[in-house]
This record gives structure tokens, C-alpha cells and sequence, in this order.
């Protein structure tokens, strides 16, 4: 008897969790951040971002080159790629609507 009682407040519990819970606005709220988003997206997509995406295939390179193996020199080119685009994916998920 005490297992069913358990499990009706649980249930209880969790239906009156899913009836009162609030929607998410993650990408829309919070404009006391907006000088720090707009701060760290400049940062991410201008000169910064372009020097440590060189940097980081620069020393992909060197390292595959004293290692004699391409292997550092694709890594590098990887996080490249990932400093040039990796700021419009994160702003894509986001604030896309579902």
C-alpha cells in the first residue's frame, strides 16, 4: 500500500511540474548581457578570432613538421575552421525558434 501511495505523489509531483513550468527563452532574454554577447562576438569575429584560428593552424604545422606527420597540421586546420565558423553555429542554436 505504501508503494502505490509513493507512487501517486510522485506522479502527482511530476504532473504538476509539467502543468506549471515556464517556457524557455533562452536567446531572447537577459539584455543586461547584450554589451558582453556583442563584446565577445566582435572579439570572436574579428581580428581575434582570425589570428588564433593562424595561430592554431601555424602551430598545427610547425608541430606536424618536427614530428614529421600531418596529423597536428589537419587538428590545427580543424580548430581554424572552428574559430571562423563556430561563433554563427553557437548563434544559430541559440536563437533558432522551434
Amino acid at each position: 500500500m505504501k508503494l502505490v501511495q509513493k507512487m501517486m505523489t510522485r506522479a502527482g509531483v511530476a504532473a504538476s511540474s509539467l502543468v506549471l513550468a515556464v517556457p524557455a527563452f533562452a536567446g531572447t532574454t537577459g539584455s543586461e548581457f547584450t554589451g558582453l554577447y556583442n563584446l565577445v562576438k566582435g572579439w570572436s569575429e574579428g581580428y581575434l578570432g582570425r589570428t588564433l584560428a593562424i595561430a592554431a593552424f601555424l602551430v598545427g604545422a610547425i608541430v606536424g613538421f618536427a614530428k614529421s606527420t600531418a596529423m597536428p597540421a589537419l587538428v590545427g586546420i580543424i580548430f581554424a575552421v572552428l574559430f571562423a565558423i563556430g561563433p554563427g553555429i553557437i548563434d544559430g542554436i541559440a536563437s533558432a525558434l522551434i
